[in-house]
């Protein structure tokens, strides 16, 4: 899947794919207008999400209810370099919460796409093109 990133002006960043645009934005502090989250904001959101999604999985696969159940997603920050040093993924469960499930639930999040990435990172390409003229 490709994805096309546009410039929509400021500090507006969007992404292209599929028929969905996520928009990003950046504080006024970055030059923007807080419109939107930042990048980052959304690749933070991107591993809960994932996360969540195999805690649905889980649950769905054998008739447990997900509507008690959160995700709560902290990390951490080196002060110098300012990147994420830890992420900590926090499963509330609900008291009725089968037992022998809990050990489960945790390697179901333990699958999620995006932290896999994480861990086997792909290798980043960068270069520029340009667009063939077009003739009249």
């Amino acid at each position: 899947m490709d994805l096309l990133i546009d410039f929509p002006g400021e500090a507006r960043v969007d992404a292209h794919f599929g028929n969905f645009t996520v928009k990003t934005d950046q504080p006024p502090s970055g030059g923007g207008e807080s419109s939107a989250p930042t990048p980052f904001e959304y690749f933070l959101a991107s591993l809960g999400t994932c996360a969540g999604f195999y805690i649905v999985g889980f649950c769905r696969s054998r008739g447990i209810a997900t509507d008690n159940i959160r995700l709560i997603q902290r990390h951490e920050v080196d002060p110098t370099t300012h990147l994420v040093t830890r992420v900590t993924f926090e499963i509330e469960l609900p008291p009725d919460f089968p037992e022998r499930y809990k050990p489960a639930v945790i390697r179901a999040v333990e699958q999620c796409k995006v932290k896999k990435h994480l861990e086997h990172p792909p290798e980043f390409l960068v270069r520029t093109t340009m667009p063939e003229p077009v003739s009249a």
